[in-house]
């Protein structure tokens, strides 16, 4: 049982790390202009450690979205590389680029959410509450 917990703290320390890296290169080390600013939200290191998936929220359009994932595959492998140097490990996993895209899921269905409610605000006013006293 401890076995699994020092895997998974590990595991969780690895992409925490790959995470501060990752984000570095992407606030100024990347030149390459198809990269919107953007951050990392998340790592997700398989089981193995053979492969990694990082989300990556990007500041912009659909089409900032695309390019800047473009850019960070085709940047893939120089990443490998800075992450070999810089943590002194002999394996990086296989990187793979996803964009996140749940805050503006987020921000849309909150946007959703409060019109919803001023509706409802609108109709309740109108209809009398069941046992509560009329105004004259």
């Amino acid at each position: 049982m401890p076995e699994q917990r020092a895997r998974t703290y590990h595991r969780n320390r690895v992409a925490n790390t790959f995470s501060e890296e990752i984000g570095a290169m992407l606030e100024g080390e990347l030149s390459d202009p198809r990269i919107a600013p953007s951050y990392v939200t998340e790592v997700v290191l398989a089981p193995g450690g053979k492969s990694a998936r990082i989300f990556v929220a990007v500041h912009g359009n659909e089409e900032e979205e695309a390019s800047t994932l473009e850019g960070l595959t085709t940047a893939r492998a120089y990443i490998r590389s800075q992450l070999r140097d810089r943590m002194g490990v002999r394996h990086v996993p296989e990187l793979t680029f996803a964009i996140d895209r749940s805050e503006k899921m987020t921000g849309r269905m909150d946007e959703l959410l409060a019109r919803n409610r001023k509706r409802e605000q609108r109709r309740t006013p109108a209809e009398p509450t069941p046992g509560a006293p009329a105004k004259p």
